[in-house]
C-alpha cells in the first residue's frame, strides 16, 4: 500500500511538472507591418491583453511607416522619424531589419501585413506579395511556426475609385486594380485579394477586414479611422481585441482592459471582435 502512494505521488508530481513546463513555454509572435499594425501601439495593446490572463504570449513588431512586405526583405532604413523613414536598396550581403529580427527568435507565430491598395491589383498581388510572404516563410527557421495574414481595410474613398501603381517595367503601362464603384464591391475585392494570397500560402486569414467593414456598415456611431485608412485608438483597440481573440480563442469580451477609449465602447468592441 505505501509503495502504491509512493507512485502514485511520483506520477502526480511527474504529470504536474510535465503540464508546468507546457504552460510556461513562450510563444513568440512576431509583426511585420506598416503604420496599420503600429498605429497607437496596437501590439502593445495586445499584450496587455493577453498578459491579463496570463498567457505567455510574447509580442514584438517589425513595422515602419509606408512598408510594403517587399520593401522590408529589399530595403535598408537610412533615416526615420516618427511618421517617415527614408530607405535605399540593399545591396550584397546586407540584412534588413526586418530579416534581422526574423533571424533572432524561435517565432512561433508571424503575422504579416500589407497596404489594401496593392492586394486589390492583381499583378501585384500575385508577383510581389505573393513572392514576399514565400520568402519570409522560408527565412524562419521554426517548422511549426503559424504565419498570420493580417487583413486590412476599405478607408473612407469617393468612388467610384481606381488605384494604379507604377510599372515595374520601364515605359510599361501602369498597372491597375478594377474601378471600383462602392464600398460593398471594394470590401469584396479585399476580402477575395487576401483570401486568394492565403489560400496559396497556407496562410490563417484574420477577420481584422470583414470586423471592420462590419462595423463601419452596421454601427457608424463607432468610427475606426483618424484619417481615411488609418486606425484611430478605437479602431487599434479593436484590431486588438481580434487578435486576442484569434490567439487565444477567448472571448476578448472576459478582459477587463479597456485602453485608453471608453469603457463602454470597448466592451461593445470586445464582444463583436469574436
Amino acid at each position: 500500500m505505501k509503495n502504491t502512494l509512493i507512485l502514485i505521488l511520483i506520477f502526480c508530481f511527474s504529470f504536474y511538472k510535465s503540464q508546468n513546463l507546457i504552460n510556461d513555454k513562450e510563444i513568440n509572435v512576431l509583426f511585420i507591418g506598416n503604420s496599420l499594425t503600429y498605429f497607437h501601439d496596437m501590439p502593445k495593446m495586445l499584450q496587455v491583453m493577453l498578459s491579463e490572463n496570463d498567457q505567455n504570449f510574447k509580442i514584438y513588431q517589425s513595422a515602419f511607416p509606408g512598408m510594403s512586405l517587399s520593401s522590408h526583405l529589399e530595403d535598408i532604413i537610412v533615416s526615420r522619424t516618427e511618421n517617415m523613414i527614408n530607405v535605399r536598396e540593399k545591396t550584397g550581403s546586407e540584412t534588413t531589419e526586418t530579416e534581422k529580427m526574423i533571424a533572432e527568435r524561435n517565432w512561433d507565430i508571424i503575422i504579416m501585413q500589407t497596404g489594401q491598395v496593392s492586394v486589390l491589383i492583381p499583378e501585384y498581388r500575385d508577383q510581389d506579395i505573393d513572392h514576399s510572404i514565400k520568402t519570409i516563410k522560408k527565412l524562419v527557421s521554426n517548422p511549426d511556426c503559424k504565419f498570420i495574414l493580417f487583413t486590412t481595410w476599405a478607408g473612407k474613398e469617393n468612388y467610384p475609385q481606381k488605384y494604379c501603381y507604377p510599372s515595374k517595367i520601364i515605359f510599361g503601362p501602369p498597372t491597375c486594380s478594377p474601378v471600383i464603384k462602392d464600398l460593398v464591391q471594394h470590401q469584396k475585392l479585399i476580402s477575395e485579394g487576401h483570401s486568394l494570397l492565403a489560400s496559396k500560402n497556407d496562410l490563417i486569414q484574420s477577420k481584422n477586414s470583414e470586423k471592420f467593414y462590419e462595423v463601419m456598415t452596421n454601427y457608424p456611431d463607432l468610427e475606426l479611422l483618424e484619417d481615411e485608412i488609418h486606425p484611430n485608438k478605437t479602431g487599434s483597440f479593436f484590431n486588438a481585441c481580434i487578435f486576442y481573440s484569434l490567439l487565444t480563442n477567448k472571448d476578448a469580451s472576459q478582459l477587463k482592459y479597456s485602453g485608453k477609449i471608453n469603457p463602454e465602447t470597448a466592451n461593445r468592441l470586445k464582444k463583436m471582435s469574436k
